[in-house]
């Protein structure tokens, strides 16, 4: 890293600072006058609502992938690009005096090995931004967009020792989460705008170290924003995202608050793509196994249970040591799930 480059990283990191870093995971719990509130019936309209909205504080694009080489060894890709603004509007300020922030987040894992790397920018630069149509976001020279035949989608990032190429084909069709897209997030009412493609095919390249390897596999792309999606009281969240090989989709998560309190929710998605919401009495989310990691104890091992689709599972880490050593540090990694059904997937669990 240059100098000017190291200076840019310092100020961002000083100047976003107070952003994330305040109550619970990001500062996702902090109050947001003057913002835009996720209310319900609103709807969620394509491909407009790809691109960003600067009403929102927050909001992120983000895709997972469980790949394997031509040699059937397991590799996962995940990349993230947040955007969060210090107050709501359209960013018309140009250079520094940007109110908008990005921060993208890249990571390759196997199963001995964890990649991970980060960026961050300013709004009103053009090193980082998003638009609709066409669909297009980036942070410096890492890219998700639409593909030219508008089939679907190129993801492309780097970091140390890693980097992907990668064409994600649908297959299926989008889902709204929640209610129609108003997924809550709290008993208080928090809430965002959510919605996902998790029927994506994937071909590409992968490089580990300089060494190229051809992969095939599947993916799932999440498109969330909000204002405040947290509650106050809550620090981090358990999402789970999983591929059943019986075509089905599966996506759940625990948010954790004070006194043991943890909301759930979930979306069962068929086949066919049609999306049934789960409530919190039909889900189960019990650790079974923990890993010493960066100084934490993450829970790496889990028994995933939901009632009404007779779905109990075992869901375990591809690799035990997936730690996001970014400026808000994670877990995330690809998972594999035996028992009644058999599944592959990622785990992301924050606050820890």
């Amino acid at each position: 890293m240059n100098i000017k480059a190291c200076i840019t990283a310092i100020v961002l990191s000083v100047m976003m600072a107070p952003v994330v870093a305040a109550q619970g995971f990001a500062g996702l719990g902090t109050t947001a006058e003057g913002f835009a509130r996720v209310v319900p019936g609103v709807p969620i309209t394509l491909p407009e609502d790809f691109g960003s909205h600067p009403d929102y504080r927050l909001e992120w694009w983000y895709v997972t992938a469980n790949l394997q080489t031509a040699e059937g060894e397991p590799v996962g890709v995940q990349w993230t690009l947040f955007r969060q603004a210090t107050k709501p509007g359209a960013a018309i300020e140009g250079g520094w005096s940007s109110h908008e922030f990005w921060m993208g987040h890249a990571a390759l894992t196997t199963a001995d090995s964890h990649f991970a790397a980060e960026k961050l920018a300013r709004g009103g630069t053009g090193q980082a931004g998003a638009t609709a149509s066409p669909f297009d976001t980036w942070i410096d020279d890492w890219r998700f967009s639409r593909s030219a035949k508008n089939k679907g989608f190129k993801l492309k990032s780097r970091g140390e020792n890693f980097s992907y190429d990668l064409v994600l084909t649908e297959t299926g069709p989008p889902v709204k989460h929640g209610e129609n897209g108003y997924s809550v997030k709290s008993d208080k009412g928090q809430a965002s705008y959510y919605f996902s493609h998790p029927f994506l095919e994937v071909s590409g390249t992968v490089e580990i170290n300089g060494e190229a390897t051809a992969v095939t596999g599947e993916a799932w792309l999440d498109r969330e924003w909000s204002s405040q999606p947290l509650a106050a009281d809550q620090s981090g969240w358990d999402w789970f995202s999983l591929k059943l090989t019986s075509g089905e989709r599966l996506m759940l998560f625990g948010l954790r608050g004070n006194d043991n309190n943890i909301y759930q929710s979930g979306s069962w998605v068929t086949k066919q793509g049609r999306l049934a919401p789960l409530k919190a009495d039909d889900i189960e989310l019990t650790p079974l196994g923990y890993t010493d990691v960066a100084g934490r104890k993450v829970p790496t091992r889990w028994s995933v249970t939901v009632r009404s689709r007779e779905l109990t599972l075992v869901v375990e880490a591809l690799n035990h040591n997936s730690w996001m050593p970014t400026s808000i540090a994670y877990w995330e990694g690809p998972v594999t799930a035996t028992g009644s059904h058999d599944a592959v997937g990622y785990l992301e669990m924050t606050g820890y």
